[in-house]
C-alpha cells in the first residue's frame, strides 16, 4: 500500500511540475491575503511503536480543509481528518490492533516563495482528536479514547490553474499519551518531537486546493520578475509622442532654450531627460540612452559656464535607504559619461533622490519604467 500510494504522489508531481513550468506565467496572479478549501487523502504510518506495520493492511485516511492567508507569506489552517490505521503485536501472523481516528488540527503556515508555480511551506499547530481502538491485549484502551497531538509540518503547494493547486505534504505527529496505539509503551526512550514515552505517527497527504476568495494583488510578483514581462511599449511609445513637440522624436533644440532662457535669468531649472530611463534594480546605462546623453555633453559643452546637479531616481519597489544608493549609483552612471565626453567635473554634482518626486505612478509597470530616470538641475 504504502508503495502503491508513494508511486502515485512522484507521478503526480512530475505530470505537474511540467505544466507548472510551461505555464509559470498564465498564473503568475498572486494575491495579499485569501481563503482557500483543500481536500484529499491520507497514508498514515506509526513512527514511535510497539506495533509492527505490515504491508497490504488498510491504512488510509482522507480530509479536508478551510485555510485563510493573512499574507503573502502566512496562514491559518483547520483540517479535519479521519484515518484508519492497522497494526501487529507479535509479527504479521499476530493479533491485528485497529485505530480508527477522527480529530481536527490547527497549524500556522509559513510559504518561503509564494510567488512561485511550485510554492514551499513548513508549519506547526496542534490539534485534538477521539479514537476508537479494538482488539488491543489491553482491555482498558479498546473504545473511545480522547487525545491531543503536535504537529510539524513540511509540505508544497503545485499550481495547475488560476485559482486550483495539488497540495504534497508530510506531517510528524505527537500524540500525548503512550496508549495511542492500542499498546502501554513505545519502541524506544523518545517518543517524538517533545521526547518523553508518548506514541507518534506520519502522514503522507495529496490532495487539491481551491482559493474561494482573494484579496487585492500583490506585489511581491514585481521583486521577482521586475518589469520585463510588464513593459507596454506602445504606452510608452504614445507617452513621449504627446508630450513631445515632434511627433516621433525630442526636441533637443527646445531643451537648449529652455537651458538657455533659464542660465541667463540666473534662475534654477530641472531638465528631465526623456529617454535616460534604467532597467530594474540597475544602475548601467542603456543604449537608447547614449544619443541623449551625448546630445546633452554638446548642450553642456556649448555652454561652458553651465553647472548641473545630475538627480538619480528610482520607482518605489525596495527600501528607502537602498533606493538612495540605487539613485546614486545612477547619477554618478550619467556623471561619468559626460566626463568621458569633455564635460569638466567640477562642473557637475551627482545625487541620488531615491523614490521621491515621481513623475508617473509607480503603481504601474510603465509609471515605474519613467520614475527611473535622471533630471538635471541647472544651477
Amino acid at each position: 500500500m504504502k508503495r502503491i500510494f508513494l508511486l502515485f504522489i512522484l507521478t503526480i508531481t512530475f505530470a505537474f511540475s511540467g505544466l507548472t513550468s510551461a505555464q509559470t506565467s498564465k498564473y503568475e496572479w498572486l494575491p495579499q491575503d485569501s481563503w482557500s478549501f483543500g481536500f484529499g487523502g491520507i497514508y498514515p504510518r506509526y513512527a514511535n511503536s510497539t506495533l509492527s506495520v505490515v504491508e497490504g493492511l488498510p491504512n488510509i485516511g482522507g480530509y479536508i480543509s478551510f485555510q485563510r492567508n493573512f499574507s503573502e507569506h502566512i496562514g491559518l489552517r483547520l483540517k479535519v481528518n479521519y484515518i484508519n490505521m492497522q497494526g501487529h503485536v507479535g509479527g504479521p501472523a499476530g493479533i491485528t490492533i485497529k485505530n480508527e481516528i477522527f480529530g481536527g488540527d490547527f497549524d500556522l503556515i509559513y510559504y518561503f516563495v509564494p510567488s512561485e508555480p511550485i510554492s514551499p511551506y513548513f508549519g506547526f499547530g496542534a490539534g485534538g482528536f477521539t479514537h476508537n481502538i479494538s482488539n488491543s491485549p489491553n482491555l482498558s484502551l479498546n473504545g473511545n479514547q480522547a487525545d491531543y497531538q503536535a504537529n510539524l509540518i513540511f509540505g508544497a503547494e503545485w499550481t495547475i490553474a488560476t485559482d486550483w493547486k495539488i497540495k504534497t505534504e508530510f506531517a510528524y505527529h505527537n500524540t500525548a499519551s503512550t496508549g495511542f496505539d492500542g499498546l502501554f509503551g513505545t519502541s524506544g526512550n523518545s517518543g517524538g518531537i517533545f521526547s518523553g514515552n508518548s506514541d507518534s505517527y506520519m502522514t503522507f497527504d495529496l490532495g487539491l486546493l481551491y482559493y474561494f476568495d482573494k484579496g487585492p494583488v500583490s506585489k511581491l510578483n514585481d521583486l521577482y520578475t521586475g518589469i520585463k514581462n510588464d513593459i507596454d511599449y506602445d504606452r510608452i511609445e504614445s507617452m513621449i509622442k504627446k508630450y513631445s513637440t515632434e511627433p516621433t522624436t525630442v526636441d533637443y533644440n527646445r531643451i537648449e532654450d529652455i537651458v538657455k532662457k533659464y542660465q541667463s535669468h540666473g534662475t534654477t531649472e530641472s531638465w528631465y531627460l526623456v529617454g535616460v530611463n534604467f532597467d530594474f534594480n540597475k544602475s548601467k546605462l542603456r543604449a537608447e540612452s547614449m544619443p541623449i546623453l551625448y546630445n546633452a555633453a554638446e548642450i553642456l559643452l556649448s555652454h561652458p559656464d553651465l553647472n548641473v546637479e545630475i538627480q538619480g531616481y528610482t520607482d518605489n519597489i525596495g527600501s528607502e535607504k537602498y533606493n538612495k544608493k540605487l539613485s546614486q549609483k545612477r547619477a554618478i552612471a550619467v556623471r561619468d559619461y559626460l566626463i568621458a565626453k569633455g564635460v569638466a567635473a567640477s562642473r557637475l554634482t551627482a545625487v541620488g533622490y531615491g523614490e521621491a518626486n515621481p513623475v508617473m505612478d509607480n503603481r504601474t509597470a510603465s509609471g515605474r519604467a519613467f520614475n527611473r530616470r535622471i533630471e538635471f538641475r541647472v544651477r
